[in-house]
């Protein structure tokens, strides 16, 4: 049919114009085709790397994923997954991004505000660092476990951490946060590998950045994610349901370990 072949030659691009039209470097483009995030459909006679009109989608939902702070492997196994729904992801991906969205306006504000009295020549206050308390529960943790091993731990590895480990820590678990919320939204059971890839990071930088954590603790601080309203409200803010679909995914990757 005529026109099916003008609307297939249409959305048939080579590498170099895909490149143009995303901003991406063609070894950007070769390197996800090497690693099989994102490969061409098909090869022109002359070599050349052909994309259709599905790997684009595809390639946008790459690019999306990326923008909210996604790992590669992570972007990898969501879009290999039978269960994944390109309408579903790009709603959760506009609610993602409409968060980062607030997120940069707040810093924004903290920025002008800091410029403001910069200009003004008067003195900062505690205000000025809203977003960046990395001790918010600090009192009521010392109440509650100062006496055990892992607080004591925890304060001695954190009493070394910067501003910017801070930031650090906070971006790694927002990924986590957002990974999370992402196989919430496709559907992914809490026990499926893809899901546990996942909470393993979080778990790691428990264990690792703060102190060591066994598997009996980690599915205890999983209940406290459900019980705590405090705890709960901050998964809740990333997606419905994402306390309780974390709680699960914890406790399946610790009798996963066990």
């Amino acid at each position: 049919m005529p026109g099916m072949k003008r609307r297939r030659q249409h959305s048939a691009h080579t590498v170099s114009e895909v490149a143009r039209m995303t901003g991406l470097s063609v070894r950007a483009l070769h390197h996800y085709d090497e690693i099989g995030l994102v490969a061409p459909t098909t090869r022109a006679e002359n070599g050349y790397r052909i994309y259709a009109q599905a790997d684009l989608e595809k390639l946008q939902q790459v690019l999306f994923f990326r923008e909210l702070g996604f790992p590669l492997p992570e972007i990898g196994r969501l879009l290999a997954d039978p269960a994944f729904d390109r309408r579903k992801a790009l709603r959760m991906q506009k609610r993602l991004l409409q968060e980062k969205a607030a997120h940069v306006q707040d810093m924004l504000r903290l920025v002008d505000d800091a410029l403001a009295k910069l200009n003004e020549g008067t003195v900062m206050d505690a205000n000025d660092f809203d977003g960046f308390n990395p001790a918010e529960y600090e009192e009521e943790a010392r109440q509650r476990w100062g006496d055990t091993d892992a607080y004591k731990e925890s304060q001695r590895r954190t009493a070394r951490y910067t501003k910017e480990d801070w930031k650090a820590i906070h971006r790694e678990m927002d990924e986590v946060n957002r990974a999370m919320a992402a196989h919430l939204a496709a559907g992914h059971k809490a026990e499926e590998p893809a899901v546990l890839a996942t909470v393993e990071r979080h778990w790691r930088m428990i264990d690792t950045r703060f102190y060591p954590c066994p598997m009996a603790m980690y599915a205890g601080l999983g209940e406290m994610y459900v019980a705590d309203e405090r705890f709960a409200a901050n998964y809740e803010k990333h997606a419905a349901g994402l306390a309780v679909y974390m709680r699960d995914a914890m406790k399946a990757f610790a009798e996963s370990r066990r």
